[in-house]
C-alpha cells in the first residue's frame, strides 16, 4: 500500500538528512501515546509526542515523551518568554502543515523553535509520528536532536 503523501514527504526529508527509515502505516489511527506504543510493542516512554504550542505569538513544538505531560508553567519559567499555551487545530495545521495526532518533527513550512524532552534519552529507540494520525517511524534520541534543531530541556512532571 502507497504511503500518504505528508507520510511519503517526511520519508523523503529524513533521507535527505541521512537517515533512512521505514515510515511505519498502521490500517487505523493510533490516537494515544499508549495505543501507539502497544502497537509498536514499546514503551510508552518512547513514543516522541509532537505538541504544538503558542508561546509569544509563535508557534512551539515541544517532542515529549509519552510517559508524561509537558508542565507548561516550569517550561515557560524555564524559557522566560511569557506564558505557553496550546495551540488550536487551525494554529496547529498553520504551523505544521498537519494535523493533531500526526505532526511529525520535521517537514512544516517553516522552522519552528523545538524543544526536546531529556527524558526522551532514556530510550534506545523513539517513535515520532510522520505527517499523518496512521503514520510514524523510529529514530534514535540524538537524530530527534539533529533533525528538529532542538534546545534539550526538562518538560514534565
Amino acid at each position: 500500500m502507497a504511503l500518504p503523501t505528508k507520510a511519503d514527504g517526511i520519508r523523503q526529508q529524513l533521507l535527505e538528512l541521512g537517515i533512512d527509515r521505514e515510515i511505519i502505516h498502521f490500517d487505523e489511527g493510533v490516537h494515544t501515546a499508549k495505543a501507539a506504543a502497544a502497537a509498536l510493542g514499546i514503551e510508552v516512554g518512547a513514543i516522541a509526542n509532537s505538541l504544538i504550542f503558542q508561546m509569544a505569538d509563535a508557534p512551539l513544538l515541544v517532542m515529549t515523551s509519552g510517559r508524561h505531560r509537558v508542565d507548561t508553567v516550569a517550561l515557560a519559567t524555564q524559557l522566560g518568554e511569557g506564558p505557553i499555551e496550546r495551540a488550536t487545530p487551525a494554529q496547529v495545521r498553520a504551523a505544521t502543515g498537519q494535523v493533531i495526532g500526526g505532526v511529525a518533527p520535521l517537514g512544516h513550512p517553516a522552522p519552528i523553535r523545538t524543544i526536546v524532552d531529556v527524558a526522551l534519552r532514556d530510550y534506545p529507540q523513539l517513535s515520532a509520528a510522520a505527517g499523518t494520525p496512521d503514520t510514524v517511524f523510529m529514530l534514535t534520541y540524538d537524530e530527534l536532536l539533529r533533525i528538529t534543531g532542538g534546545e534539550e530541556r526538562v518538560v514534565g512532571d
